[in-house]
């Protein structure tokens, strides 16, 4: 029987008994596995979440009652609940439903999240703004143990607690221990913590010690402090405790039964802040993720029978595996290089450096603000710190890097990789911010390579410029172009002319460059003569290439895989509009002031213009526009 089918809304739970539920659960899992293996996506935590997906609905009433979800890994079961299941099978797709929590696809998805340690703060926004207006409805966050690392989930606790505001926090913990688990006496002081007769004495021995004479109020102290050693000891949780929640588990998190029941307590008997401490498998259900939850945690298309990724037959290497390889080449050389992650060691390529140098190897959790001022702090001290990030996370240490590191003209080198479109993941995770706020930075070198031997050069050269640098480079497999394994410096602020032309100059950056080549072969073909230049720094520029090169050609075309507001597009303009040369056009081509959503990374690429058929077209209806 397929229960899953007669699932409209979560409002269909409410009539279905546990037995159901958990073949409900089963169906749920096969749709997610089937699914992320043919569309790549977060495969064990979110199989891990099945369960308390379906307590948390069969408990209350969304959309009224408001789920928030942190950064959205353990959201694949709520979307099916929630009136998604029959595109799900178009996860990640273009026009198909995100793989995050998304305010525009659902009036279930309460809050939308793509970076982590989020829930707190916006459950507590929910929470007050229920009591202004007077109204009634649970708010409940679901937050991950990894994302607890993160300082704003900490600062949401703080605020949370001393608020003393109806709420709900399920901490899902489900891979690092936070608490040992304590087996049976934990699980029945959970229930009768949130029993209504408990929390009633509770107070009525607090009525009658502090009414009596003289005495009353140093019994009532004494007995507190003896019961908060005892519950201390016995009970984890007090951290949680002593910022205000009322804390609860930790309990089973893949235990329907449980998990309703202590769910309806809460609902019916606490007032305040609560934090539910709940333990979950990840990547229950499916043997390969269960035992290597790392590996699938965020995954590509995969075999469901071995449970081994379908990878590409090419032998280019990925950039990050350049950029691996590189920092393990230089790290062999010089003692003072270190390597730092926020909670992306095998995503950023630093798991071969983190096996050969752990001394020299940090990984700070999702904490990317910590990181950058870490690194910053190293680097007071003659250190050479390499901090790997994605483009999209660095946007959180903004103030960090300004304030910590350029400010105080610190040696950290910051690489952003998957800097540009990315892809699946969609707006959350594309890195298309970082050339237009890093450049307006003083003191901070920025860059990007053309293809992989360029990446592995800049690498060194930013270590041995000894000021604050940027490197970004974009998702996926490199150009294929032969690696010099001898490491040279590239000369600060300095572009490459790849080619001369008189008629038309295209400047590209980073992963555009290729772009510009093939361009330029195409437009050889009508007769077009075009200049190329790889910019190489978006900041210094090659000013004395750039205004050479402007003074030559009636026409410039800019290039770049960012955003184009205050990007390099723009940094080229203010360059010839600061040196007086007006008489040249710029057409600058790039991300649009939009949110570009998610597809395949060609096909946003193709979407935003960013491929040598565009920059042709760009080129042909100049010229066609300046005949007329």
């Amino acid at each position: 029987m397929n229960i899953l089918e007669q699932i409209k809304s979560p409002a269909d739970l409410k009539y279905l008994s546990i037995p159901k539920m958990q073949a409900l659960a089963t169906q749920i899992r096969e749709l997610i596995i089937k699914t992320v293996s043919q569309n790549g996506g977060h495969l064990a935590p979110c199989l891990g979440t099945v369960e308390l997906t379906l307590a948390l609905h069969k408990v209350f009433s969304c959309p009224r009652d408001k789920i928030v979800w942190d950064v959205g890994h353990q959201a694949y079961t709520h979307k099916i609940l929630t009136g998604r299941r029959d595109k799900f099978s178009t996860l990640r797709k273009k026009n198909g439903i995100t793989g995050f929590p998304n305010r525009f696809e659902s009036i279930y998805d309460a809050f939308g999240a793509g970076h982590a340690s989020t829930s707190i703060s916006a459950a507590l926004g929910m929470a007050v703004a229920r009591d202004l207006n007077h109204e009634n409805y649970n708010v409940i966050a679901v937050i991950g143990d990894g994302a607890m690392t993160g300082g704003e989930a900490l600062e949401g606790l703080n605020n949370a607690g001393i608020s003393k505001r109806k709420m709900i926090v399920i901490l899902n913990d489900n891979e690092m221990s936070i608490a040992p688990n304590v087996g049976a006496l934990s699980e029945y002081l959970s229930l009768i913590r949130v029993n209504e007769k408990y929390r009633r004495a509770k107070k009525d021995v607090h009525r009658i010690l502090s009414s009596i004479p003289r005495i009353g109020n140093s019994v009532l102290k004494t007995a507190n402090y003896v019961k908060d050693g005892f519950r201390n000891a016995i009970v984890p949780g007090g951290f949680f405790e002593s910022l205000g929640f009322t804390y609860i588990g930790p309990t089973d998190g893949n235990n329907l039964e449980d998990l309703i029941n202590v769910l309806e307590k809460i609902k019916i008997n606490m007032d305040g802040p609560v934090l539910l401490h709940v333990q979950t498998k990840k990547g229950k259900g499916y043997i390969p993720a269960e035992r290597h939850p790392d590996k699938f945690h965020g995954i590509g298309k995969f075999d469901i029978a071995t449970g081994k990724p379908i990878v590409s037959d090419s032998i280019i290497p990925t950039y990050t595996a350049v950029f691996s390889q590189a920092l393990v080449d230089l790290a062999a050389q010089d003692k003072n290089i270190t390597a730092i992650t926020a909670a992306m060691p095998s995503g950023t390529g630093l798991q071969k450096f983190s096996e050969l140098y752990p001394s020299r190897f940090f990984d700070v959790g999702i904490a990317e603000e910590h990181a950058v001022t870490f690194a910053a702090g190293q680097a007071t001290q003659g250190k050479h710190p390499i901090v790997a990030i994605y483009s999209t996370f660095s946007q959180r240490a903004y103030d960090q890097i300004i304030h910590d590191v350029a400010l105080q003209n610190l040696p950290v080198v910051l690489c952003l990789d998957r800097a540009g479109l990315v892809g699946e993941d969609g707006p959350t995770h594309h890195g298309v911010f970082d050339m237009a706020y890093i450049r307006q930075i003083p003191n901070m070198v920025c860059m990007a390579p053309k293809d992989e031997n360029e990446l592995r050069q800049m690498l060194y050269s930013a270590i041995k410029y000894n000021s604050p640098c940027t490197i970004r480079y974009p998702r996926g497999s490199a150009c294929g172009v032969e690696i010099q394994e001898e490491f040279s410096l590239v000369e600060k602020g300095k572009g490459e002319l790849l080619s001369i032309g008189d008629d038309i100059a295209i400047i590209a950056v980073g992963s555009m460059v290729q772009e510009a080549i093939k361009a330029r072969e195409e437009l050889l073909n009508e007769k077009i003569n075009c200049s190329v230049i790889n910019a190489r720094f978006i900041k210094p520029l090659d000013a004395n290439l750039i205004l050479a090169t402007a003074r030559k050609v009636k026409f410039i075309v800019t290039v770049e895989e960012g955003i184009l507001a205050g990007g390099f597009g723009s940094a080229v303009l203010e360059l010839l509009s600061d040196n007086n040369i007006y008489d040249v056009s710029v057409i600058r081509l790039g991300i649009k002031d939009k949110f570009i959503e998610q597809g395949t990374r060609q096909e946003i690429l193709d979407e935003c213009n960013l491929n040598s058929k565009s920059i042709v077209n760009a080129v042909k209806n100049f010229i066609n526009g300046s005949d007329k």
